[in-house]
């Protein structure tokens, strides 16, 4: 279903692409498609600096996807991995500020850990209102991702406010920057490393220990883990607190990797695009990393694409968004290409709908 659903999306790009450049005066182009994606995939993949910089792409989304798939792993559908990944991204850039004249080795950690920190504790909100009051995770994760946006406005023109500049923006943070990989262009930096290293030990997490049982169990069915003696509460809240600290850590990355500061326009996509990542990658932490990599090519490439053959870069955001078009409506899928399965969906979102307003104590 995934690759069906990437094969539907690349047409429709394609379909577009070719009504767009008529529209314009360009002429009616059916080989047009193909050379736009021959272009991506040159801008993406055919050098070192390429392939860094379509890495340093996909690691926000590498860490973000993986925030959405933990929840669906245990029922919980995280949409709130946006304003988790600003609050991570605002730590990260206050305590690398504070911080940014020690020692690497110590400022990189420890800014780090506060983007993690920060991200968890907004990833424990919705969980611990889910958990205690029944709260359903989609509606106080959408309105958390205003308030984080907020937030970072407010806070960095306020409190955190960096003197001596034209605009609202904390301050640099010096040594707690993740040292650059590759090509200063290519934006390649350590975080890369992070990213990648997150995939097998959340792969581990979840499918290798006590703990990663509990939550599958929990989001297999809340009313049979609580018989088993597990508190399906404890850990709704404990998997929100994982999968914040995931967004979040992707926050960090971006603040310490790419930007080094937090302006007060600081805005991402990164969280959204995660939902479509992780159902991409079918809740599969390896799957969630090639699906990453995926949109990382596309992202990364589209500049060159634009320049050869004037096709513009917001048509990676009409493909991507007609790829989770077709896995959300994935009987779709399966009548077009006729495919029959015995069963459709993910098992893990079966328990979204059922756990609605229902406290989890």
């Amino acid at each position: 279903m995934p690759v069906l659903a990437v094969f539907l999306g690349l047409a429709g790009g394609a379909i577009v692409i070719v009504i767009s450049n008529a529209a314009s005066g360009r002429g009616f182009d059916l080989l047009l498609p193909l050379r736009a994606y021959a272009s991506m995939l040159t801008g993406a993949v055919t050098g070192v600096d390429e392939l860094v910089r379509t890495m340093s792409e996909a690691t926000p989304l590498i860490l973000a996807g993986l925030s959405v798939a933990v929840g669906f792993k245990a029922g919980l559908f995280n949409i709130g991995a946006n304003g988790q990944f600003l609050m991570g991204a605002l730590g990260a850039g206050a305590v690398g500020a504070a911080v940014a004249g020690w020692t690497p080795w110590l400022a990189i950690p420890i800014a780090l850990a506060g983007g993690m920190f920060f991200g968890a504790l907004y990833g424990f909100i919705p969980g611990a209102l889910k958990a205690w009051t029944g709260a359903h995770e989609v509606v106080t994760t959408i309105m958390l991702n205003f308030i984080a946006a907020a937030l970072v406005a407010f806070l960095v023109t306020g409190p955190l406010l960096a003197p001596g500049f034209s605009f609202a923006r904390t301050g640099d943070v010096g040594n707690a920057a993740f040292p650059a990989i590759g090509n200063v262009a290519a934006s390649g930096h350590i975080g890369i490393l992070v990213a990648f290293a997150a995939v097998p030990i959340i792969y581990w997490l979840l499918n290798r220990s006590v703990l990663g049982f509990e939550i599958r169990m929990v989001g297999a069915n809340p009313s049979a883990a609580r018989y088993a003696g597990i508190n399906p509460g404890r850990l709704v809240i404990l998997t929100m607190s994982l999968a914040g600290m995931l967004a979040g850590m992707a926050g960090a990355g971006q603040v310490l990797g790419i930007t080094h500061f937090v302006s007060a326009s600081f805005s991402t996509a990164a969280g959204f695009d995660a939902i479509t990542i992780a159902l991409l990658g079918r809740v599969h932490p390896v799957g969630v990393l090639f699906a990453a990599l995926l949109f990382g090519v596309m992202r990364a490439g589209s500049a060159l694409m634009q320049i050869q053959v004037r096709v513009p870069v917001e048509i990676i955001d009409v493909i991507q968004a007609v790829i989770l078009l077709f896995l959300t409506a994935e009987i779709l899928v399966r009548w077009i290409f006729r495919v029959r399965v015995e069963r459709a969906g993910l098992e893990e979102l079966k328990t979204i709908t059922k756990t609605y307003g229902q406290a989890t104590r």
